[in-house]
């Protein structure tokens, strides 16, 4: 285990924010059970469609009809709720998965632990590398090794960087003119930012931003960690600066008159991986079928979502009370891929819409082990993982990744399904990635894209 992790705290990865009376109020932490969905009119949602079981042979009949999921309420959980609420679940033979509402990551964390045997959760929505994280022991109870295993990507872009409203002309997608700013707060009031989970996506944006600026995310600035629903409440009362987390967020305090995003995590890294869908090891390997009909469900809801026609229905209910419990208009445009940005700036560019099955390079919703391995390089740039991860070809993460993403599962639903074989990726690589400052990635050298960035940790 790196230095790191023995240091830092557990209590470190859960934040305790005294809630506000304009904070929206989740639950879904140990002792505090999550938050279930039943997927009918009455508890906020639309009416679950009723769909005959359908392309399930009596061999593809899967071992339980019960699963519980953990999601937050942001764009990325929408593929399991509309799984949910179309009846995609129920189509291929599980009628009971349970949505569970989780007040932090932290708490999806804690619940993923204990597993629904316990009154948690067998997987559902996460940000990576959490689910390698969680299976080599490093943010869990007592370092316990619990395996996880990713199962498909749930989405990409759907992400923003907002900022308070007294920084507007002053912060914007390229950073390098704030530089002075940032120096000038380190000496009185540090410039303040927020994300959900220390060491994944919303982190990682957020780093990778102020990084490619010139300004060190750890010396010049003031990292906090902070729920995605809190995070508007927060910036209400003056607490922080900025914050990084998914949709409708961010856009939620342009509308409310309180900040303007300085960037879209699609104009950071255009067709980013996003947030992915991973379940317990042991569940995954006592129910092999009814993953298989999990994954049909989710790649349905997925196909569904990238009909824009669909898409206001979707806001519809995503935005119901007992989903993300918000003004329908806060999910419409951004998932047209039309934002105000508060600054002035206006966008309305499908291309930077959040996509779940297709994107312009191809396959959304498969699970490019490339992708597992840019996380993990990220980690080792801020020292949150040990350099040898990546020594030796990134022999270390290779085996990590091999063991936690199972890519191979997604490939068989897939066909079963009768998914169009151009739609089935034919590599584990998505190939050399390209950022907005124009840094490579290269996931046959990450070695090379360490020493290609000026800010950094790790000594290469």
């Amino acid at each position: 285990m790196s230095e790191f992790f023995k240091q830092v705290s557990r209590r470190k990865f859960i934040v305790t924010a005294g809630a506000s009376a304009s904070a929206i109020l989740l639950k879904g932490c140990l002792g505090n059970p999550p938050e279930t969905v039943a997927g009918n009119s009455s508890t906020g949602g639309t009416a679950t469609t009723a769909v005959p079981v359908a392309n399930t042979s009596p061999e593809q009949k899967p071992e339980t009809t019960k699963v519980k999921l953990g999601y937050i309420p942001i764009v990325e959980s929408a593929p399991l709720i509309i799984a949910k609420e179309k009846g995609f679940f129920a189509k291929y033979g599980m009628p009971d998965v349970e949505l569970a509402k989780q007040a932090s990551w932290g708490s999806a964390r804690d619940n993923v632990e204990i597993g629904s045997a316990g009154g948690g959760i067998d997987g559902g929505q996460w940000q990576m590398p959490m689910p390698h994280m969680i299976s080599e022991g490093l943010i869990t109870k007592g370092n316990q090794k619990i395996p996880m295993y990713v199962l498909c990507q749930l989405n990409t872009h759907g992400n923003g960087i907002a900022v308070a409203s007294k920084h507007t002309g002053k912060i914007a997608l390229r950073l390098d003119g704030a530089k002075s700013l940032i120096s000038q707060l380190k000496s009185s009031t540090p410039f303040t930012a927020a994300m959900t989970f220390p060491q994944v996506n919303q982190d990682l944006w957020i780093r990778y931003w102020m990084a490619a600026g010139g300004i060190d995310p750890d010396t010049d600035i003031k990292l906090l960690t902070v729920p995605a629903a809190q995070t508007v409440a927060n910036m209400k009362t003056g607490t922080m600066d900025a914050f990084s987390t998914g949709d409708p967020w961010p856009y939620r305090i342009v509308k409310d008159n309180i900040g303007f995003m300085a960037a879209l995590t699609a104009e950071i890294w255009k067709n980013h991986p996003e947030e992915y869908l991973a379940m317990r090891g042991d569940w995954v390997d006592q129910n092999p079928k009814a993953t298989k009909a999990l994954l049909k469900g989710v790649i349905e809801a997925q196909q569904w979502l990238d009909n824009f026609d669909n898409r206001k229905e979707a806001a519809e209910i995503l935005a119901g009370r007992n989903y993300f419990n918000l003004p329908v208009e806060i999910l419409i445009d951004p998932f047209q891929g039309v934002y105000d940005m508060g600054d002035g700036r206006k966008i309305n560019d499908k291309a930077l819409a959040a996509y779940y099955w297709k994107d312009e390079k191809g396959s959304v919703s498969y699970p490019y082990k490339s992708h597992d391995l840019w996380f993990i390089t990220e980690n080792v740039r801020w020292g949150f993982l040990p350099k040898d991860y990546i020594d030796n070809g990134a022999a270390k993460a290779r085996e990590l990744i091999d063991r936690v993403n199972k890519e191979n599962i997604w490939k068989e639903a897939a066909r079963e399904m009768n998914i169009a074989a151009a739609d089935i990726p034919t590599d584990t690589s998505r190939g050399v990635e390209e950022f907005f400052d124009g840094v490579k990635f290269d996931p046959a050298k990450p070695e090379e894209y360490l020493k290609s960035l000026k800010i950094k940790k790790v000594a290469i």
